[in-house]
């Protein structure tokens, strides 16, 4: 019968004696019984010895790769062929090749990369395991593609990113995934018939740039071809290339839509009948002397208290408290949140620089950046990014979070990142006055933004003041 923790042997065979309600054949023996041992589990056996006293427990300090120079680069036989390799029938075991000095020198320069990002035990063992499984066999002049570490990491569970990050410090990593654009473009040019060519060579140099333009922001011509999209597919029933289409035809499109969507589909049909015809594939452009007109635009109305609470309430996490304070008091874009870093922030002197541009901190703003760099430093104390605002990705990198973290958690709401942005804009004009020189001085505006702010403030005070005292701005 084996013993409970805790009990001696009498009391637990008096114990099965109530339970089962019968005796044993032990019961002859136990009248004999005049004293007895207690034991408690594992008391009596000697105690192993621990750490000494004032030493940490845990896993051992991962050690340090030895220092290593790059392998001597001289001339390399060119390969006949391509031979893709299949790192997924990898054995450390029998593949392993500690020698090897690209394995050695990639083992040093991760090394230095995890000092310098500031990487966690666990990804260092991560990457340095990914670099083990690679560059065992590898020799000079041998490329690794992102279509073969893929099939080889996932599974084990190890960090492609980073891995890929040292491999292409050393110079041996080939991304070979199709781009995001790429796809994108392809599933836009579907069905088109008319100016296929012309439309991909136009959007590829919008997104690329060329030797006398400067590349557009993705989101220009992601609006750009969709706004022409639907005027090319009606297109592509009658004609064959672009240079059948006529002025009469711009026109009666045209004549389908109306405000913002006029301007901006006549913009993208000039932009790609110029690219066009300075490729020599439209003898004429359409779109010439076709004016975009003066668009109207009207009053800026300021938001509703109840749609600023439901944003207020809708922010749980440090980092969103922060990018709406940034957003609600100091009219900061998403893209100068994302770009701000630790040294624009001077908490001491309660300032901060935003665009370039130095900024009182108020207390709000104050009590949200210190909430966030306590969670910072609880959450990634080794981290090396620069930036003010990270999160579990790009702690391990230098760069900035993306526009879709920024706005993830308003995402759905009335009061948007952008509509915070305006309508703090709108106050400073209504409570100061419709200056448009202040505005430009406070936020940075131009000139027509500015004159656009004040107008729409004058238009706010002018029609409270018709409807009398009761009317309030809210």
């Amino acid at each position: 019968m084996r013993l409970k923790k805790g009990y001696c042997r009498l009391c637990w065979h008096q114990a099965s004696q109530d339970a089962k309600g019968q005796v044993t054949v032990l019961q002859p023996y136990l009248e004999k019984v005049r004293h007895h041992q207690l034991f408690v589990t594992n008391l009596h056996r000697p105690r192993c010895p621990g750490p000494p006293r004032g030493k940490s427990r845990g896993r051992p300090r991962f050690p340090d790769p030895a220092p290593a120079l790059s392998p001597a680069s001289g001339w390399v036989q060119p390969a006949l062929f391509e031979a893709r390799r299949d790192f997924t029938r990898f054995d450390r075991r029998e593949h392993t090749r500690l020698d090897n000095p690209w394995l050695a020198w990639s083992r040093h320069v991760a090394h230095r990369l995890g000092e310098a990002r500031g990487w966690p035990r666990r990804v260092r063992l991560d990457v340095d395991r990914a670099l083990v499984i690679v560059l065992s066999g590898h020799t000079g002049g041998d490329i690794v593609r992102h279509s073969e570490l893929f099939p080889a990491l996932r599974p084990r569970g190890l960090s492609i990113e980073r891995t890929a990050e040292v491999l292409d410090h050393i110079g041996v990593f080939l991304d070979d995934r199709p781009s995001s654009f790429d796809r994108w473009l392809e599933s836009k040019l579907d069905g088109l018939t008319v100016g296929r060519r012309d439309v991909q060579d136009w959007a590829r140099l919008l997104h690329d740039g060329g030797a006398r333009s400067q590349p557009r922001d993705v989101a220009t011509v992601w609006g750009y071809l969709n706004r022409l999209r639907p005027v090319l597919l009606e297109w592509s029933h009658s004609y064959d290339h672009l240079r059948e289409v006529t002025r009469d035809d711009v026109l009666a499109h045209l004549e389908t839509v109306h405000g913002s969507q006029h301007k901006h589909t006549l913009v993208a049909l000039r932009s790609l009948f110029a690219r066009a015809k300075k490729n020599g594939t439209v003898f004429k452009n359409p779109t010439s002397r076709i004016r975009v007109g003066q668009q109207e635009t009207g009053v800026i109305q300021p938001l509703a208290a109840e749609d600023v609470r439901s944003s207020v309430a809708a922010v749980t996490r440090p980092a969103d408290r922060l990018i709406l304070a940034l957003a609600a008091v100091h009219a900061a874009r998403p893209g100068a949140i994302r770009r701000l870093q630790l040294d624009d922030l001077d908490i001491g002197n309660r300032r901060l620089v935003i665009d370039d541009r130095v900024r009182p901190l108020d207390e709000l703003t104050l009590q949200a950046t210190i909430a966030w760099l306590e969670h910072r430093q609880r959450r990634w104390p080794d981290t090396a990014n620069p930036h003010l605002l990270i999160n579990k990705q790009t702690a391990l990198e230098a760069g900035p979070i993306s526009g879709v973290s920024i706005s993830a958690a308003l995402r759905g709401q009335t009061a948007t990142l952008e509509r915070l942005r305006v309508d703090r804009q709108l106050e400073e004009a209504l409570v100061h006055g419709p200056d448009p020189l202040h505005l430009s001085e406070v936020f940075g505006l131009a000139e027509k933004t500015a004159i656009r702010y004040a107008d729409s403030a004058q238009a706010l005070l002018s029609q409270a003041a018709e409807t009398g005292p009761a009317s309030t701005i809210p």
